[in-house]
């Protein structure tokens, strides 16, 4: 089955070439010019990936990055003109998985669309530790019959340590992949978002069965049962 990519550009005469490409190295691709569209198209084509322009009429990308992935974890790649690094940030923080600047050479674009794709196959899409279970499709955390409430980043975390299970994920590593610091900053968010995470799902926070610090490098996840 041919992976599906929506282009989200509102210069025909790109999307126009983008289309052709893509289409040349076997995706089946659809378009949309008007930010107001986006969201109702992504509903009902259901593609595999987004490329999306911020520079759009109507929505602008950033809030159309935010609203795709609060609607479940269909990957998103950024093609804009705007090179600012506070744009990049912005963009990873809303839950980008990749930012290219045009323009753009399209074999790098190709290869960093199946690099994502590669990445969204291997995410675990379910996770059951101990009585909580996770579904990260719906975004959803229960315990039994009650609702765990995580916010995007928490699932974000836990979904990036699910799909390392049993490693060592790097604190460094964290702030790059997950929160989309470039560089290393000083700050420890990735501690106090592992304490958050571990009082909603452990059953003893301050002895996590789960989720393991490893000291002076980072964490490590222990599961023991997950569908991908």
């Amino acid at each position: 089955m041919k992976k599906r990519i929506l282009v989200v550009e509102d210069d025909q005469g790109l999307a126009r070439v983008l289309s052709d490409n893509l289409a040349f190295c076997g995706f089946e691709v659809a378009n949309v010019g008007d930010g107001d569209d986006v969201v109702s198209r992504v509903r009902s084509f259901c593609p595999d990936l987004v490329l999306l322009d911020i520079m759009l009429p109507g929505r602008n990308g950033f809030d159309l990055c935010g609203l795709i992935r609060q609607g479940g974890r269909t990957p998103v790649i950024m093609l804009t003109a705007r090179d600012q690094k506070a744009d990049k940030l912005k963009g990873l923080d809303l839950g980008a998985d990749d930012y290219m600047t045009k323009p753009f050479d399209f074999e790098e674009l190709h290869a960093r669309i199946r690099a994502v794709l590669r990445r969204a196959r291997m995410m675990v899409v379910r996770l059951k530790l101990g009585k909580v279970l996770i579904d990260f499709n719906e975004l959803r955390a229960t315990s039994g019959r009650r609702d765990i409430h995580l916010t995007r980043r928490e699932f974000d975390l836990l979904s990036y340590l699910a799909e390392r299970h049993n490693a060592v994920v790097h604190r460094v590593e964290l702030l790059r992949e997950v929160w989309g610091f470039p560089e290393e900053p000083k700050t420890r968010a990735v501690d106090y978002a592992i304490r958050r995470l571990r009082r909603k799902i452990e059953a003893d926070p301050r002895n996590p069965r789960y989720i393991h610090t490893v000291h002076g490098d980072g964490y490590s996840l222990t599961i023991m049962d997950a569908d991908q």
